[in-house]
């Protein structure tokens, strides 16, 4: 019988600006609920720009355009055994409301300033903030 070699995922993360406020929900699925930026996992043959426009609009029915990598996490939790490699994608929201088409997964999707993010956070948006990111410019 072949082994598996276990390997880290590969996830994106989508920071949706508009009025510099963020768009964050709540996530429900995994152990306990935390606030997270909408997203997924990258499907095979997708760019990471295509799952974020997806994964924003089965999350939240919004479209987002601007849409631009701007950097990665690498989110280890090893209390759960699970790796994954997280793409943090910016992007704008100009027009339209929040919706939870998936209210299983997640809920109460609405605009935050940065320095406002709602406790707790998950995990890539942790290793975000321990980088020191932020996605407005400073003035």
């Amino acid at each position: 019988m072949e082994q598996q070699m276990l390997r880290p995922s590969v996830g994106v993360s989508v920071i949706v600006c508009r009025d510099r406020q963020v768009l964050i929900g709540l996530r429900k699925s995994g152990r306990s609920p935390v606030w997270q930026f909408p997203g997924g996992h990258l499907e095979m043959n997708e760019t990471p720009e295509n799952c974020a426009q997806r994964e924003t609009m089965e999350e939240t029915g919004l479209v987002i355009t601007n849409v631009r990598a701007v950097t990665f996490t690498n989110d280890i939790n090893i209390e759960v055994g699970h790796h994954c490699v997280t793409l943090v994608i910016i992007a704008d929201c100009l027009e339209g409301e929040p919706t939870t088409p998936e209210p299983d997964k997640s809920e109460n999707w609405h605009w935050v300033a940065w320095e406002e993010l709602p406790r707790p956070l998950f995990l890539p948006i942790r290793n975000l903030l321990q980088q020191g990111y932020h996605p407005f410019p400073q003035s």
